[in-house]
């Protein structure tokens, strides 16, 4: 079993910037792919940005330019540094990470607000 902790969000005010951690802990020898999706209400949940272990990112169009993943592998931990937020990008956002069992694991999901 893989556990989650997000941490990071909250409220703020259009174009300001926040920065959320998620840290993975429990049975695994190494964790894979790591990344930070959202979901709004009555919508299906996407993907924001990812991480592969070699570093190598992927981010969605909409964060693009704005949203920064990092990760931390001796820490097991992923970072998202989110700049210039905008209200569209208001969600709960939720931690995913593919350790070597090869199944996916989700974070408990923490709320960003943007305030216009």
């Amino acid at each position: 079993q893989v556990q989650l902790v997000e941490s990071g969000g909250g409220l703020v005010q259009s174009g300001g910037s926040l920065i959320l951690s998620c840290a993975a802990s429990g049975r695994f020898n190494i964790i894979y792919g790591m990344g930070w999706y959202r979901q709004v209400p009555g919508k299906q949940r996407e993907l924001v940005a990812d991480i592969a272990r070699s570093g190598m990112t992927d981010y969605a169009d909409s964060v693009k330019g704005r949203f920064s993943i990092t990760r931390d592998n001796a820490k097991n931990t992923i970072y998202l540094r989110m700049n210039s937020l905008k209200p569209e990008d208001t969600a709960v956002y939720y931690c995913n990470v593919y350790p070597d069992d090869g199944r996916p694991y989700w974070g408990q999901g923490t709320q960003v607000t943007v305030s216009s």
